[in-house]
């Protein structure tokens, strides 16, 4: 409505009769001012209408070519409105990011079933293209999480105290430059103000300052005013270089409030006359109030008198004990309006404080000191002591101790064993952190009478940190190992937020419909399967045993899973035959003699230039349009002409995001920019379904596992079938036995 009320407001508005006629079949005759001709659409959309509605009609029309509703994010296509919907299914810009999350958290030693040789065990042997999918993925989180831990929380008194000293500096000298540019663009705006008001013309409040400095009557004693206009400096007194400039602005500043001024004086004029009717004053303010309240009854043309442009100078903001005199003459009411009206100047020219200083304050000029009384009336029971706080009391009987002085080396510990470890340290106090709540060493009240006080000492080899060392920081020097749980955990049933440290997101970015192949091949068959069913270990891994085999495969072509450290993201890599993989990996080691290679060289264009970038553009063209969005991506890195040839598929396969950049200016101010970037996602080729691998089942592995000792037995044991028929013969026996006994007697 908005932007029809602005399009009506650039044209001329509609006739009369238009206005409200919607009839396809109007036929009113056309009249200047009253109506005009019935049209039909030019872009052949089917609608008529009048002639004056046809801008209107421009803002609804099917047929008009729109940009994308997404055009602000990057996407370039244009085209008619009813098509809009439709495009947005294929439409560049429409990108989502993957928003799945697991909780990965530290391993636990003290747990019985914990995995912590296995993990050592698998970090020695897992190399290459087949390491295990699980180790790769909990790796990749170990960086990220070392990365985003701090070590200025855990460990503030471990901190270098010169670089906050730095970090102070830097903070002050960035907030006095903040505040120079704020002076320098308010200097510059009320010069600006200045130059727009000598731009002006005369207005009627520049003609009344006129005629407020007219000539004053003889008859009043004049008195010490300080002149706004420029006049000479003051015999023996050098001039300021800053009269001129300061005398120019007191005269704007006084054209600007001289309707405030002409108010305040026919206010002092009415109460000067109603002093002067109660006989408080003498002859000579008689006089003078009977002027003012002339003046005051003729309204602002009383200004054009000597005695009131007197007034109204000495009133001035600028004057010396203006505010004095006003607080004796003013009513409260006027007096309050005057420092409403003219707070601002009375500011600038120093004739009040931007703020109270503390020790003009009534309040805390007038505060005393009043002594704090504590009053101890609450009483312990007297059986609490011995039955609840009996551990704490030393009630308990004790070790004997004796007193003698030892030295570090009785303890026979070795230097290396005084650091703590930081990862590990580290990783255990931000669990403490999120599972409880608090940290280790926090104070925490045990009941109304006693508080815990932690304390908790550690030496590390780095320290002293740096104000912003991370964790990765810390580590990028020491040997890897995996500090994470193995397995990740989806739904926890300690922390149900996804604000802790140890959640993790997959945060990658698709095109709309590149989203579902994702998040089912990606997270729901592969991820939420690596434990013991798309990646299958050994039953005796937690023993140590490193065997793992993947069980699936894409039941279109032979592929095996892989996982991309660089890049973050799962991958199909194609089984090539072994001849094919040797030669891919060593050219030098191809069986074909030297002629051929040189003539297949000569074909490629030499210079090391491979066979495939012979080809004509258009084929490569029509090949790359086979390929997926993350092989593209990884063949745009190839070579230029590669690049060439991914960059046609971008508009119908890639995606636009919006790239931040962080531009820095000179006076240390940073602002932030965006800019579209056209890029491929990395999105594998869609599996449909997948299909057992031809694999030995495990079985098969247990029985050459190192891991699995047998324990045989010579020894027989009953089996518990036999045992009953045992049990039923002794009976049986037994009862004949009395029998025969009853028998003989």
């Amino acid at each position: 409505m908005h932007r029809r009320s602005q399009n009506r407001a650039s044209k001329t508005q509609l006739h009369s009769h238009c206005e409200s006629c919607y009839s396809v079949h109007c036929r009113k005759k056309v009249e200047i001012s009253v109506s005009c001709v019935l049209t039909q659409c030019r872009l052949h959309c089917g609608t008529h209408y009048h002639l004056c509605k046809e801008e209107e009609h421009m803002l609804l029309c099917l047929n008009v070519s729109v940009p994308c509703l997404n055009a602000e994010y990057g996407c370039p296509h244009s085209m008619p409105r009813s098509k809009q919907a439709e495009h947005l299914g294929s439409c560049p810009a429409s990108v989502v990011c993957c928003s799945m999350e697991w909780l990965r958290w530290p391993t636990n030693d003290t747990h019985p079933h914990n995995t912590i040789t296995l993990q050592d065990n698998v970090l020695r042997q897992n190399v290459g293209p087949a390491e295990a999918l699980d180790l790769a993925l909990a790796l990749d989180d170990q960086r990220v999480l070392y990365g985003r831990l701090r070590m200025k929380p855990l460990y503030p008194e471990q901190m270098d105290e010169d670089d906050d000293d730095e970090e102070e500096k830097r903070k002050e000298e960035a907030k006095t430059k903040e505040e120079e540019m704020r002076k320098e663009e308010e200097k510059r705006k009320e010069e600006e103000m200045i130059k727009e008001e000598e731009r002006r013309k005369k207005t009627p409040c520049q003609q009344l300052n006129l005629t407020l400095n007219g000539p004053r009557p003889s008859r009043v004693q004049p008195q010490p005013v300080v002149s706004t206009e420029n006049s000479e400096p003051d015999a023996g007194k050098e001039p300021d270089k800053g009269v001129n400039t300061r005398t120019h602005t007191y005269n704007l500043m006084e054209r600007m409030f001289s309707m405030e001024r002409s108010q305040c004086s026919a206010a002092e004029a009415a109460l000067k006359e109603t002093e002067a009717a109660s006989g408080e004053g003498g002859k000579d303010a008689q006089v003078e109030g009977s002027r003012e309240g002339e003046a005051a009854a003729g309204g602002a043309a009383a200004a054009t008198s000597g005695d009131g442009h007197q007034q109204d100078s000495q009133s001035s903001p600028w004057h010396e004990g203006v505010l004095e005199r006003l607080e004796q003459t003013l009513s409260p009411q006027e007096y309050n309006m005057y420092l409403v009206h003219h707070g601002r100047m009375l500011v600038h020219f120093g004739q009040i404080d931007a703020c109270t200083p503390r020790e003009k304050d009534f309040v805390y000029g007038s505060l005393e000191p009043i002594p704090v009384q504590t009053l101890h009336s609450f009483k312990l029971p007297a059986g609490y002591h011995v039955k609840n706080r009996v551990h704490i009391l030393g009630a308990l009987p004790k070790a004997k101790t004796e007193a003698r002085g030892v030295d570090t080396s009785d303890l026979k510990v070795k230097e290396d064993d005084w650091y703590s470890d930081e990862a590990e340290t580290t990783l255990l106090g931000f669990a403490e952190l999120e599972a409880v709540g608090h940290e280790i060493s926090a104070e925490k009240g045990i009941d109304g009478a006693y508080v815990d006080h932690g304390t908790q000492t550690h030496l590390f080899r780095k320290a002293p940190f740096k104000r912003r060392t991370t964790l990765g920081d810390v580590m990028a020097d020491r040997p890897l190992r995996l500090r994470l749980q193995l397995q990740p955990e989806c739904i926890s049933a300690r922390n149900h937020s996804g604000n802790s440290l140890f959640t993790f997101r997959c945060g990658q970015s698709f095109h709309r419909r590149e989203l579902p192949a994702h998040f089912r091949n990606v997270h729901s068959e592969i991820q939420m399967g690596l434990n013991s069913w798309f990646e299958e270990r050994c039953p005796l891994a937690y023993l140590g045993c490193t065997y793992s085999q993947r069980r699936f495969q894409p039941s279109t072509h032979k592929a095996n899973v892989i996982y991309n450290k660089e890049l973050r993201c799962f991958n199909l890599r194609p089984v090539l035959p072994a001849l094919l993989e040797k030669q891919a990996e060593d050219p030098s080691s191809s069986t074909e003699p030297p002629s051929t290679q040189r003539k297949r060289a000569g074909r490629a264009g030499g210079g090391g230039q491979d066979s495939l970038s012979s080809l004509p553009y258009e084929v490569l063209c029509h090949m790359a349009s086979f390929l997926d969005s993350l092989s593209l991506s990884q063949l745009a890195l190839v070579s230029h002409l590669m690049r060439d040839v991914c960059s046609s598929l971008l508009q119908d396969r890639g995606m636009v995001t919006l790239h931040w950049e962080k531009k820095t200016y000179s006076h240390d101010g940073a602002k932030w920019k965006a800019k579209p970037v056209w890029q491929f996602s990395y999105l594998f080729s869609q599996v449909d379904s997948w299909h057992v691998t031809d694999i030995h089942s495990m079985s098969a592995h247990l029985k050459a596992c190192p891991y699995n000792e047998t324990c045989p037995r010579t020894e027989r044991i009953s089996l518990p079938g036999m045992k009953n028929q045992q049990t039923d013969e002794e009976r049986q026996t037994l009862v004949k036995q009395f029998s025969g006994s009853r028998l003989q007697f």
